[in-house]
């Protein structure tokens, strides 16, 4: 076991429910590992009994939420997405994936018209995991969409969010930014599992030349579609851990519900 210094607020955590479960889940002890991931589930805890309290305000009020989810390859956004909502009531709310078009699919000459078919109705919560925000950087990277296609899409996209602002939606964008360090090691531990493997295959951003496009278009998505009524959160933390909290807090933050 190692050898620090415990305060009386160290104890407290260790010998909660929480901060037992860590300390035997190795059978090497390393309390400095232990007492991070216990506060960091502790103050998660707490963070979730919020996100509980949020959903019965939106759920009184008939309010409408919607979570836009977007970054590299390697932000893991589907996970972040599944934690938050984890002790939400599933009634009341709805993960969105906004997928490639399959090969031989008709175009839809309108674009945002699948999108608005899954905006939220009164009383419910919609996180998009990836939304129409695609077209501006994974499509014309991929060649999923002409030029002409996506300088469409900017010209008009500022118009749709205000739509939905005006609309009574309460509008949230994030984007998470994953250091390419953090971004190797994380491609590494994927392609290393067999369980996860997979989730490799897909990234656009695993090359020097495809993560070069890439910022510059999120350089170009950042200026001319943060804006006053639906500006992007960018979230730039080095942990798994950091990134949860720092979104979850975001959202309770921006969202007048009664405590």
């Amino acid at each position: 076991m190692s050898k620090i210094a415990l305060t009386a607020e160290d104890m407290e955590v260790l010998n909660s429910k929480i901060g037992l479960k860590h300390l035997l889940a190795n059978k090497k002890i390393k309390l400095e590992k232990v007492l991070k991931n216990a506060r960091h589930e502790l103050k998660f805890r707490a963070i979730q009994e919020e996100l509980v309290k949020l959903q019965l305000w939106v759920i009184a009020n008939n309010k409408r939420v919607l979570v836009l989810f977007h970054g590299g390859d390697s932000s893991e956004k589907s996970t972040i997405i599944r934690k938050i909502l984890s002790h939400n009531n599933p009634r009341h709310f709805r993960i969105e994936v906004n997928l490639p078009k399959k090969d031989g699919e008709v175009k839809d000459d309108y674009y945002f018209r699948k999108f608005i078919e899954k905006l939220p109705r009164a009383g419910e919560m919609v996180f998009w995991d990836r939304s129409w925000y695609n077209r501006a950087l994974f499509e014309p990277i991929g060649g999923l969409c002409t030029q002409e296609e996506y300088e469409r899409f900017m010209e008009q996209v500022n118009n749709f969010d205000k739509m939905l602002v005006d609309s009574g939606i309460i509008l949230l964008k994030f984007y998470f930014t994953v250091s390419p360090d953090e971004q190797e090691d994380r491609f590494e531990e994927l392609t290393k599992s067999p369980l996860h493997r997979w989730k490799a295959e897909r990234w656009t951003s695993a090359s020097p030349k495809m993560f070069k496009k890439y910022m510059q278009h999120k350089a170009a998505m950042f200026e001319k579609t943060s804006t006053d009524f639906a500006p992007w959160v960018e979230i730039d933390k080095d942990t798994r851990e950091e990134e949860l909290i720092a979104a979850a807090e975001h959202i309770l933050n921006h969202i007048p519900y009664k405590k």
